[in-house]
């Protein structure tokens, strides 16, 4: 098995870290681009936000086909032909001659953007000791964080520039350079067992998982968490482009800067969780959310940056948690288990939008907070009834 902060662990962390990079960065471009298609297509913020919401859509659903489908091919292989695939999509964006068609595109792209993170995980549990896996899980979800980040900030700066198809050719650049590190980097799997592959056996699998109160609970932590906080900085970019503000694509790309505290978070999830248990760390993690969307209450530019670099800390110290927890109680289908989490993560965040949509316009960006809370006040009471049937850290040789 491959030891924490081993030559092998820092090289198979680096392809990992690389191909997240990628993933990440191609499905939030569109982020900060949402009020220039508005412009350009002469649609509503609804119809706008559905290029991120189609894309998240897809990317949960692939992760039920990825999953189960790596058990029986492999994780390597899987992982390297799903990241040439999305890079092809990527290419295409820019060229898109209507916006169905960019729909339709960023569909497909979602739906090849799930092959790695439906393995990672999994390859990390075949591939890695346990306290590695919980090491390398917070370094993984860094690269995630930065991934976002740098999509949603290029993008805004050179459609600024340029235009937001200009935006999509630098991102095909640039996931270029993320496959072939990839590639070159990532050792071929020593310890997986393939298994024959069976519909059926799929099936029971989810099902069994689906069954485990443990794991639906955090399923639910996971995805209700992420149909907030995703959807908090679509709801921002469009308060943000309006009056008195009227801040340019390039203001609003640098918003998610504030992930940086989410970046950091995540690096440091795995040392908090052998000292606190980790539904207690995700319940702290919640406690921030709440205490970043109220302080985002307050009518200034650097009150809301201030509420996203809470929220972003917040979020990400409670999803690092909840990711490497999954993987520690599926005992059987670990890459199965690990999907099924994605896939209510990503289904979070392509529905959170239409969920907060009738409060942003019923009550503006007061009615999103409050609906943010609402759901808040739900997933800290989760995870707190987690903390009671788990209360140890990992420390902790009971």
């Amino acid at each position: 098995m491959i030891e924490a902060k081993s030559p092998a662990f820092w090289r198979a962390t680096l392809a990992l870290c690389c191909g997240s990079f990628m993933i990440f960065s191609n499905l939030y471009v569109t982020q900060p681009l949402l009020p220039d298609f508005q412009l350009a297509f002469g649609i509503s913020t609804l119809e706008a936000n559905a290029s991120l919401a189609i894309a998240t859509l897809m990317l949960g659903l692939s992760l039920l086909v990825y999953g189960p489908l790596s058990d029986a091919l492999g994780r390597r292989t899987l992982m390297l032909v799903t990241l040439l695939a999305s890079l092809s999509t990527t290419f295409a964006l820019a060229w898109a001659p209507n916006y169905n068609s960019l729909l339709a595109l960023r569909a497909i792209q979602g739906f090849l953007l799930g092959g790695l993170p439906a393995v990672a995980i999994a390859y990390m549990g075949d591939e890695f000791s346990k306290k590695a896996v919980a090491l390398a899980v917070g370094i993984y979800i860094s690269a995630n964080t930065l991934g976002g980040i740098s999509g949603r900030l290029f993008s805004g700066f050179i459609a600024d520039a340029f235009n937001w198809r200009a935006s999509f050719l630098f991102a095909a650049g640039l996931s270029l350079f993320c496959v072939i590190i990839f590639w070159w980097a990532l050792p071929k799997s020593k310890h997986f067992q393939p298994q024959q592959p069976s519909l059926i056996k799929m099936v029971k699998d989810l099902l069994n998982h689906l069954k485990n109160p443990l794991l639906i609970s955090a399923y639910l932590l996971g995805g209700l968490n992420f149909f907030i906080f995703i959807n908090q900085y679509s709801y921002v970019t469009y308060l943000l482009s309006e009056e008195p503000w009227l801040l340019s694509s390039s203001f609003l790309g640098m918003l998610f800067l504030t992930y940086l505290t989410g970046t950091w978070a995540a690096s440091i999830s795995g040392r908090a969780a052998l000292v606190l248990a980790q539904p207690l760390c995700m319940a702290i993690g919640i406690l921030l959310l709440m205490l970043g969307s109220l302080v985002m209450l307050i009518p200034s530019v650097w009150a809301i940056i201030g509420g996203l670099l809470i929220n972003s800390f917040g979020f990400f110290f409670c999803h690092s948690n909840i990711t490497s927890w999954v993987s520690r109680h599926a005992t059987t289908a670990r890459a199965s288990a690990s999907s099924l989490y994605l896939v209510f993560y990503y289904l979070g965040a392509s529905t959170g939008g239409f969920y907060l949509d009738p409060f942003w316009r019923t009550w503006h960006w007061q009615g999103v907070i409050l609906g943010s809370l609402l759901i808040f006040v739900l997933t800290l009471a989760i995870s707190l009834g987690l903390w009671k049937k788990d209360p140890l850290p990992l420390s902790d040789p009971a």
